[in-house]
């Protein structure tokens, strides 16, 4: 009767290797492989996995082992059915694993030398961040723009956020200027301060400061997305609201699109939110060519795409560009429709 290929791919794709796969996406994945790849076809002498990657014949255990050592050491991303930027992405990660292992294994105490120590590096920096740290909120200004408007109310959601962030930031900085002065005595107990002291002379994000905000690669980053983002909420609260808003700025950008959402029930007195729908379109423009905002929902911008490029010219997605990993969208128009 032949072979069973079904039996064949099962094996293969549910048996062999179906329990070390625990990616549902990646289980899928080898399971089309197994669809592709074994099938009468694979027996046919044009058959190859991939270029240079084919079934050899062979007559002796040595001819295949043979084959075997002929095969490149490295295979490339191509072989799987990657694009090449995942080498890339698989390098920078790697690098980035070797050069934490070597940051974290450097002696954490000071220095007899002549050199700047590590007390005085982060005093500097420290301070360098205390003035540039912006002040607290004025939360009477929010009562005055309507305090139960959907768009307000997340914005006072976010401000308090932030409000929260800028507390700990100023508190910790404080504090560990008063520890390297001698003020106050950085103990063991002190756990807060010594990984402040740690991170930041590394240019990393103290934890304290990580688990209140968000994620970024480096410690001035980091500070600069702060400044950033209190700008927008700040600009929001003094300035008006504004044309285009940086969704990725946001603590909770979902929440700000059911705002929206909520904000277009309420000016179309016959729809039910729960029939409201995001709908969303790409434009051709770039955050400085918007003069005025929509006549309904809202403009957005800061939206990256990873693993697919954007013709502007097409509007539509397109193979990544070779060595770029990452491409900025245009600004997206976010507006709700009554889905009945």
């Amino acid at each position: 009767q032949g072979i069973s290929w079904n039996t064949v791919r099962y094996m293969i794709g549910e048996v062999q290797y179906g329990g070390r796969v625990t990616d549902d996406y990646d289980k899928r994945l080898l399971n089309c492989f197994a669809r592709v790849w074994f099938n009468e076809s694979m027996f046919d002498s044009a058959f190859c996995f991939y270029t240079g990657y084919k079934i050899p014949v062979c007559k002796t255990l040595e001819q295949y082992f043979d084959y075997i050592q002929l095969l490149p050491a490295m295979d490339s991303p191509e072989v799987f059915g990657l694009h090449p930027n995942a080498d890339i992405t698989y390098q920078k990660n790697t690098s980035a694993d070797v050069l934490d292992t070597i940051t974290n294994i450097q002696p954490k105490e000071s220095g007899g030398g002549s050199g700047e120590t590590r007390e005085s590096v982060v005093y500097r920096s420290a301070e360098d961040m205390l003035e540039k740290l912006p002040p607290d909120y004025v939360k009477a200004r929010l009562v005055k723009m309507g305090a139960l408007n959907s768009m307000n109310i997340f914005l006072r959601q976010e401000i308090d956020r932030m409000q929260k962030v800028i507390t700990v930031v100023r508190t910790s900085l404080n504090d560990l200027k008063l520890a390297i002065e001698g003020t106050i005595v950085m103990s063991e107990a002190s756990k807060n301060l010594r990984d402040a002291l740690d991170n930041m002379y590394d240019a990393r994000i103290p934890q304290v400061w990580r688990r209140v905000s968000w994620e970024s690669s480096t410690l001035g980053f980091w500070f600069t997305e702060l400044l950033d983002r209190n700008a927008q909420l700040s600009a929001w609260i003094f300035q008006g609201r504004p044309r285009v808003f940086w969704i990725t700025g946001f603590f909770n950008p979902q929440g700000f699109l059911t705002a929206m959402k909520q904000e277009a029930t309420r000016a179309h007195k016959d729809w039910a939110l729960d029939k409201v729908a995001i709908h969303n379109d790409v434009l051709k423009l770039t955050r400085e060519e918007i003069t005025s905002s929509p006549s309904e929902g809202v403009y957005i911008y800061g939206l990256y795409l990873e693993g697919a490029g954007w013709d502007k010219r097409r509007s539509i997605l397109v193979e990544s560009t070779p060595k770029i990993l990452f491409v900025q969208l245009p600004v997206l128009h976010m507006f709700a429709v009554d889905s009945t």
